[in-house]
C-alpha cells in the first residue's frame, strides 16, 4: 500500500465535503486522514486527504473524478516524497502526587514535543511531526498513563518552488478572521 496525498482547492460552499468523500466511498477507498481549512485566497478552501491504494491509476481515476465537480477549483495528487507533510498530536497525561515525575526536558530535546498546558493532576503535551514520530512519542510517554490523545490530520505543502494557489484562477489575496 501507498500512501498518497490530494490536496484539493475549492469555492467554500455547503455541502462539498460531502460530494468529495462519496468519491471515495463508492470506491470502497477509506480516507486515513482528512483536513479542510481556508486558504490565503479569501473564499477558497483546501482539503488535504490521505488515502492508502495499491494502484496509482485508480488514485489517478479518483483525482479526475474530483475535478469534475464544479466548486472544485484545481486538485493535486502526490506521493510522500513529493510534499512537506506535518501532523499535530495533544497527549493528556496524568501527573498524580506519587508518580515519577515528567522529565519534561528530555520529552523537549529529544522528542521535540512540548508541554502547552500544565494541570494539578495531568499535563498536556503536544507533539508535531510525522505520523511515525506521533507513535514513537506515544510508546514512550505510554507508561505514565495516557487519559486522552488525539491526532491531527495531515497537513502538506508541495515541494514546488511557488505555491499551488498560483495554479488558481486570480481573485483576493485578503484572509478573512
Amino acid at each position: 500500500m501507498t500512501n498518497y496525498t490530494i490536496c484539493v482547492f475549492t469555492e467554500n460552499t455547503i455541502g462539498l465535503l460531502n460530494k468529495i468523500t462519496i468519491i471515495f466511498t463508492r470506491r470502497r477507498i477509506n480516507i486515513e486522514s482528512l483536513t479542510v481549512c481556508e486558504t490565503e485566497r479569501k473564499g477558497v478552501s483546501r482539503f488535504t486527504i490521505v488515502i492508502k491504494h495499491e494502484k496509482r491509476d485508480e488514485v489517478e481515476k479518483i483525482v479526475r473524478q474530483i475535478r469534475r465537480i464544479v466548486e472544485v477549483l484545481a486538485v493535486f495528487g502526490y506521493l510522500d516524497d513529493e510534499i512537506v507533510y506535518n501532523e499535530t498530536a495533544l497527549f493528556k497525561i496524568s501527573t498524580p502526587m506519587d508518580a515519577k515525575p515528567l522529565d519534561v526536558e528530555f520529552i523537549n530535546r529529544h522528542h521535540k514535543a512540548w508541554v502547552t498546558y500544565w494541570g494539578l493532576d495531568y499535563v498536556v503535551i503536544e507533539k508535531a511531526g510525522s505520523e511515525k514520530e506521533i507513535y514513537d512519542f506515544f510508546n514512550y510517554i505510554k507508561p505514565q498513563g495516557i487519559l486522552e490523545f488525539v491526532r491531527s490530520g495531515r497537513i502538506a505543502v508541495g515541494r514546488t518552488p511557488q505555491g499551488l494557489v498560483a495554479y488558481l484562477p486570480d481573485a483576493d489575496w485578503e484572509f478573512n478572521l
